[in-house]
């Protein structure tokens, strides 16, 4: 035995390329032996021999360590440096940025778009799954739905990762940046209620330095018990997005629909980002009641009615 381990060294320190070599991508199924993994990296060129492969696994004991998934693995590798990072799983990442503002169904688009997973199986998973998770920020979920808690921000996820854990990493990432925030500025606020104000002041502000405005409009109407008579949750009811909202589409009987419903929507209407989630939780201290968007995204804020008026229709002469 010593001297077949002694030859199986002899082998491992001898790379495919003593002069290196391009790195190649190797896909390994999930689940596959040994032997058929070994025959995959000598088919691609990274191993001398696959039977060499197969006996420094079993010698080392990492028969059931073995892992699947996409590697980036060199021919200037020896065996035991090959064997190593198959066996710790150490697979190729794929960074995926996930802008602020989109709805669950728009990041099972990008991540689709980057090839990170099935399309199906996401979205099952983003609009019914939340009761596959143990994150109490995820009790009450609208249907089961992880609207709002699709934390936007750049990932590093490998290929053939399960829908679930895909999911799961988004919600890694919320846990460990919003959930502290909540629990110190939450002021007794459920965090439903604030990740729903959240993605109304994301799709209602252009301007960051209007967030937190924003933020205290909403509060202050809602507070009066006015209509928020937000346009982005008709969108989001209708379920498209449209350049002019018109007064049909302000008839859709949705609880969605804040000009036909007092109160906030019953959950996030888009996945917001960090800067208006701080809003949320500490939205400014102001007495408008009122805000018109100008051309170039800026806000008109009034304090009356008539004063609102006035600068709707100051907004709409304008050429």
């Amino acid at each position: 035995m010593l001297a077949l381990c002694i030859l199986v060294a002899a082998a491992a320190i001898r790379p495919v390329s003593l002069f290196g070599g391009a790195p190649r991508v190797v896909v390994i199924p999930s689940g596959a032996p040994s032997s058929a993994i070994g025959q995959i990296l000598r088919d691609a060129g990274i191993i001398r021999s696959a039977s060499d492969f197969v006996l420094t696994v079993r010698i080392r004991g990492l028969s059931h360590s073995l892992q699947g998934g996409e590697y980036r693995l060199s021919p200037a590798m020896s065996l035991l440096a090959v064997v190593d990072v198959v066996a710790r799983g150490q697979v190729l990442l794929h960074a995926v940025t996930v802008p602020e503002g989109l709805t669950v169904t728009e990041v099972v688009d990008v991540l689709v778009d980057k090839g990170l997973g099935d399309r199906e199986q996401l979205t099952t998973v983003v609009r019914y799954g939340a009761d596959l998770y143990a994150f109490s920020f995820l009790d009450g979920a609208v249907g089961g739905s992880l609207e709002g808690f699709l934390l936007p921000d750049t990932y590093q996820i490998p290929r053939g990762l399960p829908a679930r854990d895909i999911v799961g990493v988004f919600l890694g990432r919320f846990s460990r940046v919003v959930l502290p925030l909540w629990e110190e500025r939450g002021g007794g606020r459920s965090m439903r209620e604030i990740i729903t104000m959240a993605s109304l002041v994301e799709r209602e502000a252009r301007l960051p330095e209007e967030r937190a405005l924003i933020a205290g409009v909403l509060f202050n109407r809602l507070h009066r018990r006015m209509l928020l008579e937000v346009d982005a949750t008709v969108l989001y009811a209708l379920g498209r997005h449209k350049s002019v909202v018109t007064y049909k589409d302000l008839e859709i009987n949705s609880p969605y629909n804040t000009y036909r419903h007092i109160g906030l929507p019953p959950g996030p209407i888009a996945n917001p980002g960090v800067a208006a989630i701080e809003a949320a939780l500490t939205p400014a201290v102001t007495d408008y009641l009122y805000y018109v968007a100008r051309a170039d995204g800026s806000h008109v804020f009034s304090r009356t009615y008539q004063e609102h008026l006035a600068a709707v229709r100051r907004q709409r002469s304008l050429p």
